[in-house]
């Protein structure tokens, strides 16, 4: 095993917990995604998992959850992050293309990334089958995946905020990196973050901010 848990001859896969809201996240998948293009689906493959900072922050005496409120409930993360599982419906491909749409919508144009016109944007931008996707938006047995993702962040990996990454041994990082590094640095970045990982007596690395 090297590589943080990886076995090997096969891809480097981290799970990336991520809000739409958040801005480190946009241009933490602008960096990933460059580093998958540019070292190959055989070497490293980022699974997205939903984890509404709506949940994080909600009061101590709210007892209902962001992916159990009603419909008439507005909820951004909510959302979003079932337009996201309703990509996912039509494959990788399609999330993919999705994702970015999205957060350059919210993060590059200020759109209401809950509001539905907002969503359909995206999702045409992505090239998705729409009706197949307005179906998938009315089906709120998907939102299952955003509790899943989010219980299972929490619990496991302790995870607080986005983007937190958490690698095949179980070693977890939440980074802000903002702007996203140039393509020319985005790997170079990335072999930075594994070797910090895989040294688990590191606990914390934080730049003071000058006044």
């Amino acid at each position: 095993m090297s590589q943080s848990g990886a076995a090997a001859n096969e891809p480097l896969t981290v799970d990336v917990y991520f809000d739409f809201a958040c801005p480190f996240v946009h241009a933490g998948a602008k960096w990933l995604q460059e580093v998958q293009r540019q070292l190959g689906p055989d070497k490293v493959a980022f699974n997205w998992r939903y984890f509404p900072l709506e949940q994080v922050n909600a009061p101590a005496d709210i007892e209902e959850t962001v992916w159990d409120l009603p419909p008439e409930n507005r909820s951004q993360a909510r959302n979003s992050m079932h337009a996201a599982i309703a990509a996912m419906q039509q494959g990788d491909e399609a999330f993919a293309r999705f994702l970015p749409a999205l957060l350059a919508l919210k993060h590059e144009e200020g759109k209401d990334h809950g509001k539905r016109a907002t969503l359909e944007e995206a999702a045409e931008q992505a090239g998705l089958d729409m009706e197949r996707f307005r179906a998938d938006l009315a089906d709120r047995s998907l939102l299952t995946h955003i509790r899943d993702d989010y219980l299972h962040g929490r619990n496991e990996y302790g995870v607080f905020g986005t983007p937190t990454l958490v690698f095949p041994n179980g070693e977890a990082v939440y980074i802000q990196v903002r702007p996203a590094p140039a393509p020319k640095d985005a790997v170079a970045l990335w072999n930075d973050v594994v070797r910090i990982v895989d040294r688990p007596l590191v606990h914390e690395i934080k730049r003071p901010r000058k006044p």
